[in-house]
């Protein structure tokens, strides 16, 4: 194995990548740049050089490469150019079932982690597609993109109406509030009437009261004659 390649399996996505290799080593002692992106694969009908970079340039236009930086080390991976077997198909099947049983993805309505699989999934077929037939993996990137606008417009219009329906249900709310806030006020001021009449009948009756022990005391104190 050589120094510059990493036998790491990416186990975050579904698509196949080649092993990642080292494209810039920053402590080289002459500072030059050393490009170790083209690893040798093997296949078994290998393809012209001119076929093996179209199919890369395509790949990599569908599935752009992977690179980062590590231990000050650049690093790329790019997307696999050996051909599926019926096998890596299969695996790719239990793969995904795999997968979505292990990240609890909810088998129906909107699930992010259900969409990111199956479009792993389906990138992953464009792959293996592109590989054998260049044509027919640019036809299916044209699919898979419109695929993506479409669930991303339903996934809006999902959201607009989940939106809608608080909207509806805070109006509704507020409604309520301000319905008994009116219910309140009104009992307030009918409280308010009741206190006033009553003070006001209590003062009437004193001052009657008040009224008829002066007329009483001056009956008491006048001088007779």
């Amino acid at each position: 194995m050589a120094a510059a390649e990493r036998l790491i399996p990416d186990s975050s996505t579904l698509v196949k990548y080649d092993n990642p290799v080292l494209i810039t080593k920053h402590d080289d002692k002459h500072g030059e740049l050393k490009d170790k992106s083209s690893p040798t694969r093997t296949k078994s009908a290998p393809p012209t050089a001119d076929e093996r970079r179209e199919t890369e340039e395509i790949l990599n236009g569908i599935l752009p490469p992977k690179e980062w930086e590590e231990d000050g080390q650049k690093w790329k991976q790019q997307v696999s150019t050996t051909p599926a077997t019926r096998l890596d198909v299969v695996n790719l099947q239990e793969q995904l079932d795999m997968r979505l049983q292990q990240r609890q993805a909810r088998e129906t309505g909107i699930c992010p982690v259900r969409r990111e699989l199956y479009t792993q999934c389906f990138d992953e077929l464009i792959r293996q597609i592109t590989i054998n037939c260049a044509e027919r993996g640019l036809l299916l990137l044209r699919v898979r993109d419109e695929m993506k606008m479409t669930m991303e417009a339903y996934q809006s219009l999902y959201c607009s109406n989940q939106i809608k329906e608080e909207k509806v249900d805070v109006e509704r709310q507020l409604a309520d509030l301000r319905l008994k806030a009116e219910q309140s006020e009104r009992r307030a001021a009918e409280l308010r009437i009741a206190e006033e009449k009553k003070h006001s009948e209590e003062i009437q009756f004193l001052k009657k009261t008040n009224q008829q022990l002066k007329t009483q005391l001056e009956g008491i104190i006048a001088p007779k004659k």
